[in-house]
């Protein structure tokens, strides 16, 4: 069966992880995932309210026809949950789930793996803000309508010490992950992905001997480390590149100040 046929009878869950202590921006009054970094209007359209970060990622979700995902929390971060409650100001299904080891994001996601193993999923970090709009139902239609057990979304940087650069063909084809080189002749990064249960399952895998390691001096582990070792074992990924698009994470107060300035702009704007 071609992946177009399978993809379209299987439902696509999205991922949010948002296991971190936000430890650039700390001390803070709230989750980073609900810092205000814009508006939108309110019910009646005559009045502005604050947006919350990541508000967009799962708006970003929805238009792709996502109407369910899951936050991955750590213990303490109920504020989340006690905002977006079952996810009905989206028009989306929410649910909560709480990180088990927290030795970096691959541990996170794979605390979701009884809820999402049959199913498409679509990955993406709530502090981190991004264009194009539909950046997600392109990726999705590259899974539909390719080969892929993994796409990738590529955002141009000039930041390759803090993403994960990506190597890739004329096609699409990811050849490697380098995660976050202090120098590079690369130019994109990933920030979002959408995958089989094909990638799911090897992420799975992947981890049963790691969590049987004593891991608390270690450094965590990539996600990106992770689709490496499922290139080198056969697994296809794919890139889909946004060569206008644009990405910005407000994990640092320089970055917040920025995002905070562009989309108080960008609201007025539109308003």
């Amino acid at each position: 069966m071609s992946n177009i046929h399978k993809i379209k009878q299987q439902q696509v869950i999205g991922l949010l992880p948002a296991g971190g202590k936000a430890t650039r921006i700390s001390p803070s009054p709230l989750s980073k995932e609900l810092y205000p970094v814009g508006f939108q209007n309110d019910s009646d359209k005559y009045y502005l309210k604050p947006k919350v970060v990541s508000h967009y990622l799962l708006e970003k979700m929805q238009q792709a026809g996502i109407d369910q995902a899951y936050f991955i929390l750590r213990p303490g971060k109920w504020d989340i949950p006690a905002y977006f409650g079952d996810g009905a100001m989206l028009s989306m299904n929410l649910g909560y789930l709480i990180m088990g080891l927290p030795f970096g994001v691959p541990f996170t996601l794979d605390q979701a793996y009884p809820f999402i193993q049959d199913a498409i999923v679509a990955l993406g970090f709530p502090d981190i803000l991004f264009q194009p709009q539909d950046a997600f139902a392109r990726l999705l239609a590259r899974l539909e309508t390719g080969n892929a057990d993994v796409v990738l979304g590529l955002f141009p940087t000039n930041k390759p010490q803090k993403a994960g650069m990506v190597d890739f063909d004329a096609v699409g084809k990811v050849r490697l992950i380098i995660e976050k080189p202090q120098q590079s002749d690369l130019r994109y990064m990933w920030s979002i992905a959408v995958w089989t249960p094909a990638f799911t399952e090897f992420l799975h895998e992947f981890l049963l001997p790691w969590k049987a390691k004593d891991l608390s001096q270690q450094p965590e582990l990539p996600i990106g480390d992770v689709i490496q070792v499922a290139i080198t074992e056969g697994l296809q990924v794919e890139a889909e590149v946004f060569a206008d698009g644009s990405y910005l994470d407000i994990g640092t107060p320089e970055d917040l100040v920025r995002a905070v300035q562009q989309l108080g702009i960008l609201n007025a704007e539109e308003r």
